[in-house]
């Protein structure tokens, strides 16, 4: 009998790839981090022991939920300006506020709440976009949460760097000093084409390409953003980054809410990746991703929460659901983003926009133990016919009992491991007093 880190019985275990599949009464096999067996229980008990073993005799084991798009600190300002349009909610509420509080202590202690707030609700996974990123990489690795930590540019001087030089420079000093981490990834991240001038985005490319690195940026955000652009220069955004270069398979485009079918069959013939945050653009009412024109295009569409100021949560529960029900209802098709696609979304096609599906994503022999255990006994679960349909229609993160991240428990039987909830209570409770003072 070979003896292994950790057995975990499940119900059902759903590893997404192969799709559509659902094992029922098996057992996943860990050991130095990662899934070294996926087998029926029966089987597994006699040829592995485990260190530890788990009987999840109600749940399903599922790949950890990746948030392929956040502003992490941003927790802080959750429901602090809500009910705005987005210029008007960035212009004169968040970069106010941001001019006057932002700091490494305000970046980690944000940060802490967010990975807080991520773990319980079963997020694995976070794509970064925030200032101070090597506070956030720091907060991430000491809580053992796996990190996309964008390394940010934008032309304006901020707190972090006077110029888009300067963050450019840092953002490399960084990812040296991070490259040979086995949780953290940078890519670069220039805020937006409105924001982020031609010389230093083409710089961006040309460093990009060299390191093998993303490029994660907010694209066709809303329509003031795209007629402000074609006062300027005559041309969308898109077309303008097309003609830089930018638009490759290393390539993230957040949002997208403003696309011509032509924009569409371009994005797809390049190979880029979309991040569809539904329930943010619903709240800025920025407009509708077609997420399904663009999976039919063969376009690989992931699922982000955004930051917390402008959806007030980082529930992927919450956005699976509302990415399938909205792209049924943009489509006018009840068919089209049914739950195994949303299921998807939040998942592996997560890990293939970040450059980390050798990784994670799914639960599949050889990647790292990235887990989530959900207890489907509830009442609002049952009855149950279809787990994966349960999962994404009726299911809720506080259903998440046990998550783990390269074999590391994270939360334990809804416990989290890695952090002092009071201690965090109280740090966010001076925050609160400071922000709305």
């Amino acid at each position: 009998m070979t003896v292994v880190d950790t057995l975990i019985h499940a119900r059902w275990i759903i590893p997404v790839e192969p799709e559509s599949v659902t094992y029922e009464h098996h057992t996943l096999v860990i050991d130095g981090g990662r899934i070294i067996d996926l087998l029926p229980t029966e089987l597994a008990k006699q040829k592995y022991q485990g260190t530890t073993t788990e009987n999840l005799e109600n749940h399903a084991l599922l790949p950890g939920l990746i948030n392929s798009h956040t502003h992490a600190a941003m927790t802080l300002m959750r429901g602090i300006a809500d009910d705005l349009q987005l210029m008007d909610w960035l212009q004169n509420h968040i970069w106010p506020l941001e001019q006057k509080w932002m700091s490494e202590a305000f970046v980690k202690d944000g940060t802490d709440l967010a990975i807080a707030e991520m773990i319980l609700g079963g997020t694995t996974c976070f794509n970064d976009m925030y200032f101070f990123p090597e506070i956030t990489a720091a907060q991430a690795i000491h809580h053992g949460i796996r990190a996309s930590v964008g390394l940010i540019v934008i032309d304006f001087p901020t707190v972090w760097a006077e110029n888009s030089e300067a963050y450019i420079e840092k953002g490399l000093a960084l990812h040296e000093q991070l490259r040979h981490h086995p949780l953290i990834s940078t890519p670069f991240a220039p805020h937006a084409p409105y924001t982020v001038s031609d010389e230093p985005l083409q710089k961006i490319k040309t460093l990009a390409d060299e390191l093998e690195l993303p490029i994660h940026m907010h694209v066709h955000e809303t329509l003031h953003e795209i007629e402000q652009e074609q006062e300027k220069t005559g041309q969308r955004p898109l077309q303008r980054l097309h003609e830089l270069g930018l638009i490759d398979p290393s390539f993230i485009a957040v949002h997208m809410t403003q696309l011509t079918d032509d924009e569409i069959a371009r994005f797809a013939e390049a190979g880029a990746h979309i991040v569809h945050c539904p329930e943010s653009n619903l709240k800025l009412a920025s407009g509708f991703c077609p997420v399904a024109k663009c999976i039919a295009a063969g376009i690989n569409v992931a699922l982000g929460t955004d930051g917390a100021a402008s959806n007030n949560d980082l529930d992927m529960f919450g956005e699976m659901r509302t990415a399938a029900l909205l792209g049924k209802a943009v489509a006018g098709d009840a068919s089209a983003i049914p739950a195994m696609t949303a299921l998807r979304m939040a998942t592996i096609n997560g890990a293939k926009a970040l450059g980390l599906d050798h990784e994670t994503g799914s639960l599949s022999i050889g990647k790292a133990a990235d887990v989530i255990a959900i207890d489907l006994s509830h009442l609002e679960t049952q009855p149950l016919y279809c787990p994966i349909s349960q999962i994404v229609y009726a299911a809720s993160r506080q259903q998440v009992t046990d998550v783990w991240v390269a074999g590391k428990r994270l939360l334990k039987q809804r416990h989290l491991t890695t952090v002092n909830v009071d201690e965090l209570r109280i740090k966010i409770a001076e925050w609160q007093e400071r922000l709305s003072g």
